[in-house]
């Protein structure tokens, strides 16, 4: 048994009790969430077959009028967030500008998943358990990372495309002497999400006693988009000083569009540039999977050398500031 210690790397002993740790607490947790549901659901189940009323004790486990302050199901695992995560709320507003319903626990154990899955990438690859571990904290930590701005940019850009109809739509419904509440309600029936379920929003806010300007800044802070915002300020500044909002509304509306056709004109102008990173950012990578499926031993080099993990970061480093430069370069603000 000495024997077997003795020759054993203390490092990859402990990373290897790390990773069985991790995957024995992610079970754990998924197994506590689940039960917890089947609990939930089977209660629920039993109040609607026998037709009790939520009243006295049943009405603590009843649909409340409450906002819900939770980031996970697991309470051990929303403790840990509210005491140690610096700035949740910044990170709650991210995940809620995707437009999907994810919450901060949720997204703590997707990155926990991708960390263990990286280190048993990288260590299947070569990789020593020190270098292992911090490449899978970059990747734990920027994966996830990327997925969610992917998703909230996508929304954005979706929800621009489709506000200059919604407007539209406002300004048909007031010139036809509808109020502006009721011309909203109809764009939040009548145009696609993202832009509908914003304004759906937006209706039920005001509906349960917020001010319609205060409904508007809300989804504005959300969506963090300027032409929004142009929408919020005319309808503000028209509440405050009155005026035609027809006239006003119509107007936005032709400026948003030229806007979109701006962009849209700079997408395509821009498009030899943004495709000329894209193959420059691709080939090095090409280049090396031909090598290791060739020869892997020369490849291998780069991996499991310290002077090749030096030449690595090196030539990473210079390439994503070389691509960052020339995506940027392709990049205007309107």
């Amino acid at each position: 048994m000495s024997a077997f210690f003795g020759q054993v790397n203390p490092v990859a002993f402990f990373v290897g009790g790390a990773m069985l740790a991790t995957a024995l607490g992610l079970l754990f947790m998924l197994a506590t969430a689940l039960s917890g549901d089947e609990k939930r659901m089977r209660r629920r189940l039993t109040q609607v077959a026998t037709g009790r009323s939520l009243t006295g004790a049943s009405q603590a486990n009843g649909p409340s009028l409450r906002r819900d302050t939770s980031d996970s199901s697991i309470a051990a695992l929303d403790r840990l967030i509210k005491r140690l995560m610096p700035r949740p709320a910044k990170m709650r507003a991210r995940l809620a500008a995707t437009g999907r319903r994810i919450s901060l626990g949720e997204y703590l154990l997707a990155s926990v998943v991708v960390f263990a899955a990286a280190v048993a990438g990288f260590s299947y690859f070569g990789l020593s358990p020190v270098a292992s571990v911090l490449f899978a904290i970059g990747v734990a930590l920027g994966l996830p990372h990327m997925v969610v701005g992917f998703l909230v940019k996508r929304r954005r850009n979706k929800f621009v495309m489709l506000l200059p109809e919604a407007i539209d739509l406002i300004v048909r419904g007031l010139r036809s002497g509808l109020p502006i509440t009721e011309s909203m309600k109809i764009v939040g029936q009548e145009i696609p999400d993202p832009v509908g379920s914003e304004f759906r929003g937006i209706i039920e806010s005001y509906s349960v006693g917020m001010t319609l300007d205060q409904s508007l800044w809300a989804v504005a802070e959300r969506i963090d988009v300027p032409e929004f915002r142009f929408f919020a300020i005319s309808l503000s500044v028209q509440q405050e000083t009155g005026g035609n909002l027809t006239e006003t509304l119509e107007n936005l509306g032709n400026i948003l569009r030229r806007r979109k056709q701006m962009k849209l004109k700079i997408r395509a102008m821009t498009g030899e540039a943004r495709a000329s990173a894209a193959i420059l950012g691709l080939l090095p990578f090409i280049m090396f999977g031909a090598i290791m499926f060739i020869h892997p031993d020369y490849g291998m080099v780069l991996i499991t050398t310290a002077r090749g993990h030096v030449l690595l970061g090196g030539g990473l480093t210079s390439m994503a500031i070389g691509i960052g430069t020339m995506f940027k370069m392709t990049k205007f603000e309107i």
